[in-house]
């Protein structure tokens, strides 16, 4: 490998992962990337989270082989006869290890006797990867592998969950010493379904959609909302008329804007954090 494929201290220049490079469409300024990297922090740990969730990704593909959620028993034939079988499942699962295997092809080109060792599976070669993750975002191609991994954790989540997604950035991750940027993901068509907040960095910082509210506060420090009826009912997945009910019943402060109803954040949480609340 040529010195040139690796970024010196002198190289510190503009990041090129995916969260930077995605916001220059919204105008904001690319992060600078690490000393000796190609990459700043928030894009090196988003890899790094992306990278933890292949193996998950890739066994919830398998759950889905049938056609259903459900585990099925490996046969040497392929599915039963009149089984239904999913191929959008079969082809994710045959990216992904094939996405890991090439990488991983590029971090073993450093030593020519590691070529070959046998841990061809894919939490192996997502560990290996992992390990390796700072002399990646330290690599020529480390926008490459950046917008590889990150449109292969899409595309597959869409194979596991097809129903689109309506992606709302919050802000930095709260977690102490997390560099992750936190999204909110919301399904339109599924209302009953409550929103879930995810860290782009850690896939184990995750929250139901009505924690964003919490969350928030240490974001800006803001002390009140006021919350719309569809607000609520995607962050709590309940029905509509529960909400208006629940207004109605507990007495929810109210304000108006531009003809809309707005209700007390904290009367909202009052009613619907309690623990084995109905709607």
């Amino acid at each position: 490998m040529s010195q040139d494929d690796v970024c010196t201290p002198q190289m510190a220049a503009a990041c090129v992962g995916s969260t930077c490079r995605a916001g220059v469409g919204d105008n904001r300024p690319r992060r600078i990337a690490a000393r000796g990297s190609r990459l700043c922090p928030v894009c090196r740990d988003r890899l790094a989270g992306e990278l933890r969730q292949l193996p998950t990704l890739y066994e919830e593909c398998g759950r889905q082989l049938s056609g259903t959620d459900r585990p099925r028993e490996r046969t040497s034939g392929g599915p039963l006869p009149g089984m239904p079988f999913n191929t959008a499942a079969s082809e994710a699962r045959s990216e992904i290890l094939g996405v890991l295997r090439s990488w991983a092809g590029v971090v073993d080109s450093r030593d020519s006797r590691r070529s070959g060792t046998a841990r061809d599976t894919v939490p192996l070669l997502a560990a290996l990867l992992l390990r390796q993750v700072e002399w990646l975002a330290a690599h020529a191609a480390a926008a490459d592998v950046c917008e590889e991994v990150t449109g292969l954790v899409r595309r597959t989540r869409r194979v596991i969950d097809p129903d689109p997604l309506s992606r709302v950035a919050i802000g930095a991750c709260v977690e102490t010493s997390c560099s992750g940027e936190l999204t909110a993901m919301i399904r339109p068509r599924q209302a009953h379904r409550p929103a879930e907040i995810v860290c782009s960095a850690d896939p184990a910082h995750q929250w139901l959609g009505r924690d964003w509210l919490r969350l928030s506060r240490h974001l800006t420090r803001e002390e009140t909302r006021w919350l719309s009826a569809a607000d609520i009912t995607r962050l709590w997945g309940i029905a509509p008329g529960s909400v208006y009910r629940h207004a109605s019943e507990r007495s929810w402060r109210r304000r108006s804007r531009s003809g809309r109803t707005f209700y007390h954040d904290g009367d909202v949480r009052g009613t619907l954090d309690r623990p084995a609340q109905s709607s």
